[in-house]
């Protein structure tokens, strides 16, 4: 009866051994999956922030052209104003000299005309 009684115990232990070393493999391989799968998982999501990263670069050097050329507008329109403003502040320091030059002439003729008349006084009286 020894021998039945080891003898079961030892197809026992056998039985359990195997059966947990075959459980052992599967969930190690399991494991190895998932492992594989969430590096896999882990390069996607990689690969779309580098994306992303590359989408907000492209919007920002796009944001970045359009607001330089929205300062050379500015620029080239201010600049266009300034040569409007020299060009009006040309032509009315123009306009003043003229007017100054004709007083003077009016004035000059008038002290002429007033000399000539003084000395025809003169040579009346």
């Amino acid at each position: 009866m020894k021998k039945v009684v080891l003898s079961l115990a030892l197809v026992a232990v056998l039985g359990l051994s195997f059966t947990s070393c075959r459980d052992t493999k599967e969930k190690t391989e399991d494991k190895i999956e998932e492992a594989i799968d969430d590096a896999g998982d882990a390069m996607d999501d990689a690969g779309d922030a580098i994306e992303d990263a590359v989408d907000d670069v492209e919007d920002a050097v796009d944001d970045t052209v359009d607001e330089a050329g929205d300062a050379m507008d500015s620029a080239e329109k201010a600049a266009g104003d300034a040569v409007d403003s020299a060009k009006e502040g040309a032509e009315a320091l123009a306009d003043d000299a003229k007017n100054a030059a004709n007083e003077a002439v009016d004035k000059a003729k008038e002290a002429g005309k007033d000399a000539v008349d003084k000395a025809a006084n003169k040579m009346k009286s």
